[in-house]
């Protein structure tokens, strides 16, 4: 399946906080829970929302989102809330106890990613390193 964009997201390295081992390798705050119901309302054949990893931007790494119509053999499985979010295998040690959010202003609308794991983001906040 070809990858499509299906919202923007950024990346925040977040200091000071240790990571916390929970059921979940993926928090959502409650934003980003209605966030993903109004992506995948109308949208039948789609059963959740799908997180990647690609070599993209000027610190190395950024992630991706897709639709998801099936969960892959491997794929980490996040439901909270009666939304799904499926992880690839190759992010998921870089999601580890991260939450996603979801923010609001006036210029913009994305997905956030709060991450305790990586080390560093270019200036725009699109890409991290490990």
């Amino acid at each position: 399946m070809a990858t499509r964009v299906v919202a923007t997201a950024t990346v925040r390295a977040v200091t000071g906080r240790k990571l916390i081992a929970t059921r979940a390798a993926l928090t959502l705050t409650p934003a980003a829970v209605q966030r993903i119901k109004s992506l995948l309302q109308g949208k039948p054949e789609v059963i959740g929302l799908k997180v990647g990893v690609r070599q993209r931007g000027c610190n190395g790494l950024s992630y991706t989102l897709d639709y998801a119509s099936t969960k892959d053999k491997l794929d980490e499985e996040v439901v909270q809330d009666g939304v799904k979010v499926f992880i690839d295998k190759k992010a998921q040690l870089s999601l580890l106890g991260t939450e996603m959010d979801f923010v609001e202003s006036k210029l913009t609308s994305e997905f956030v990613f709060n991450n305790p794991n990586i080390k560093g983001t270019c200036g725009c906040g699109e890409s991290f390193s490990m």
